[in-house]
């Protein structure tokens, strides 16, 4: 993964949390911080899932590596949140 691919799944990562805590049902206790957080690990981590697999580089969007980050970012905001409400 080359810098460029750093700083865009960071890029992509501030979206994709964001969209994650607007997708996810009910109120949501994390702050906003904690929804950029999880959505840059799950971009980062969805980067690399998409490498693993052969499909980060397509000609057009990569629509497959897009849905693997938002389903891991909507997975993560609900872990912490659930973490956040027993805490």
């Amino acid at each position: 993964m080359e810098i460029s691919g750093i700083i865009s799944a960071i890029v992509i990562g501030l979206i994709i949390g964001l969209l994650a805590r607007l997708i996810l049902p009910g109120r949501q206790h994390i702050g906003i911080i904690w929804t950029v957080v999880v959505g840059i690990v799950a971009a980062l981590i969805g980067t690399a899932l998409a490498a693993a697999f052969g499909v980060a580089d397509t000609d057009g969007v990569d629509w497959i590596e897009l849905l693997l980050q938002l389903v891991l970012a909507i997975v993560g905001v609900a872990a912490v949140d659930r973490v956040k409400v027993r805490t």
